[in-house]
């Protein structure tokens, strides 16, 4: 079958694009691992799994009738009511006939001679498509565990990422979780409302602060929907793609102990990432961080009544916020909890999972259930997994072999054709999804047809321009505290991973810009043709 348009993945970014494009008259097939749509909301059911951007600003903007239409019930969605907004979104539009459910897409390879790129998929389907999109999400590549013996173990073994459908019952049991994540951030208070004991542990301990989730708040839905074009380009513009951090311009050094409580006390007050905001240097100064960390450690301290298990929970070997900072509901409470244990995994490593339970270094443990919450192979994984080849033959995997390259996160060099949504080098997950999403999808769809309308066949980034544009995403980082954490970020959960910075730091706002630009300048940095000629762009300048 030949088509316009493949895309990988029927999350948020494969919904949109399929809309999008078959709007332009596109002719578009979706392939989907799952059953149905949402993406990463389909996947992670874990207890207490919900976003961590205020609802109202984690949602569509394309178009008005949605918005008006659709009303959030708290301030930070759960699992269950985003995978009902995916499957309104996926019902409003019809969306469903041209995806392909329980189809994992195994291949994806360029055909020089026809410029198309031939998908292939694990039920043994073959489809031609002038142009293929990487649609697979940045947290979709589970990690696996590879602790020693796991298959030994008797009881039952859940994991955060791949969680049954029905939900766990954990009353009356005994219960091990590995790993302090998001995702068991998340869980560990609903866990231990139900399980006999639940013994945690930790290898690192992870920054998280207070949600202060609730019912929507009706002046907030009101004001939302009375300057609701006003917020969205607020969003659009601003450094993460939402609002709630309200940066504040000032330096933690240039006010007094004082004030710099009170700005924090506040921030932790309204809860989410809006700490994140407190001072414009908590990311590049470590003095100024400094001050951050010895704040949360603080409030660590205030609310774990044990003093050994509150400092074991206190972050020491990283700046704050250069790890994925978590958003939790009552986690570091529940340590105060009598059927709640904290082992430091770091100090007595996990040397093995037993028939009964598992072994640290320093005792046995025995367990009815193990939990395993260790996360993703982020950001390259989901790509890597798939065979994808270009120009000559070359394997993906082989040009990222020491690191993802990309220019502007949208395309690839040595990949003409092929887009990928939120891929390496672009703001992605350090941002709200939904908006880089959207941009990702807009910048493509008007890429496409720009092409269509000069009966232009193939596009393909320039190898300078790509080279260019890593650089500044490397210097971008460097200039920050973000490269001292071994945070997944880096890649430095998966062994033998390169540890490079993928995501962009510079901001939503300044490379949606760059971005346009790039389009308005008839798509500087990148190779375009009509297959027997070719039109190279300059390259651009940082």
């Amino acid at each position: 079958m030949d088509l316009d348009v493949v895309v990988v993945g029927a999350g948020f970014a494969g919904m949109y694009l399929l809309h999008k494009l078959r709007g332009l008259g596109f002719s578009v097939r979706v392939y989907e691992t799952g059953d149905g749509v949402g993406g990463t909301w389909y996947w992670n059911r874990y207890p207490g799994a919900r976003v961590d951007i205020e609802s109202q600003e984690y949602s569509y903007s394309f178009s008005d009738e949605l918005e008006d239409e659709w009303q959030w019930s708290e301030r930070y969605a759960t699992q269950p009511e985003l995978l009902r907004y995916a499957n309104h979104v996926a019902d409003r539009f019809d969306l469903r006939r041209d995806i392909r459910f329980e189809t994992r897409v195994t291949a994806a390879r360029y055909d020089e001679a026809a410029n198309r790129w031939t998908v292939t998929t694990d039920r043994g389907d073959t489809v031609s498509a002038r142009f293929c999109v990487m649609a697979t999400g940045c947290l979709s590549a589970i990690k696996e565990p590879d602790f020693p013996g796991r298959e030994s173990f008797r009881g039952r073994t859940y994991q955060t990422s791949r969680w049954p459908p029905g939900g766990v019952d954990f009353t009356g049991l005994t219960v091990g979780l590995i790993g302090t994540g998001s995702s068991a951030i998340q869980s560990i208070p609903v866990i231990a409302e139900q399980a006999a004991h639940l013994t945690i542990f930790q290898r690192t301990p992870n920054f998280s602060v207070p949600a202060h989730n609730g019912p929507l708040d009706p002046d907030a839905i009101a004001a939302w929907k009375a300057d609701r074009p006003e917020y969205r380009r607020r969003q659009r513009a601003s450094q993460g793609g939402f609002l709630t951090s309200d940066p504040n311009p000032l330096s933690a050094l240039e006010v007094d102990e004082a004030t710099r409580r009170r700005v924090f006390e506040e921030r932790w007050a309204r809860g989410g990432f809006a700490i994140g905001g407190a001072f414009s240097d908590l990311v590049t100064s470590p003095e100024a961080n400094a001050t951050a960390t010895a704040f949360v450690a603080d409030k660590i301290r205030e609310i774990v009544e044990d003093p050994r298990t509150a400092d074991i929970l206190t972050p020491k070997t990283y700046p704050f916020g250069t790890k994925r900072l978590c958003v939790d509901t009552a986690y570091y409470a529940t340590f105060n909890r009598p059927n709640v244990t904290l082992v430091d995994a770091a100090a007595t490593p996990i040397e093995a999972i037993t028939p009964t339970g598992l072994r640290t270094s320093e005792r046995a443990f025995d367990f009815d259930v193990i939990v395993y919450a260790i996360g993703f192979d982020a950001m390259t994984g989901p790509l890597l997994r798939i065979d994808v080849r270009g120009r000559g033959g070359l394997a993906l995997r082989d040009l990222w072999a020491e690191g993802p390259k990309s220019y502007l996160g949208l395309m690839i060099a040595g990949f003409p054709n092929l887009f990928t949504v939120t891929g390496p080098s672009s703001p992605s997950v350090l941002s709200n999804m939904i908006v880089s999403i959207e941009q990702h999808v807009d910048w493509i769809s008007d890429c496409l047809s720009h092409m269509r309308d000069r009966r232009l066949g193939v596009i393909e980034a320039a190898a300078p321009a790509q080279e260019a544009w890593v650089a500044h995403v490397n210097e971008s980082a460097a200039a920050t505290l973000f490269p001292q954490a071994n945070s997944w970020y880096m890649g430095a959960n998966i062994p033998g991973k390169p540890r490079v910075f993928m995501p962009y730091i510079g901001g939503v706002g300044p490379y949606r810009e760059k971005c346009d630009d790039v389009a308005a300048k008839g798509y500087e940095g990148f190779v375009l043709s009509d297959a027997s000629r070719q039109i190279e762009r300059p390259t651009p300048s940082q």
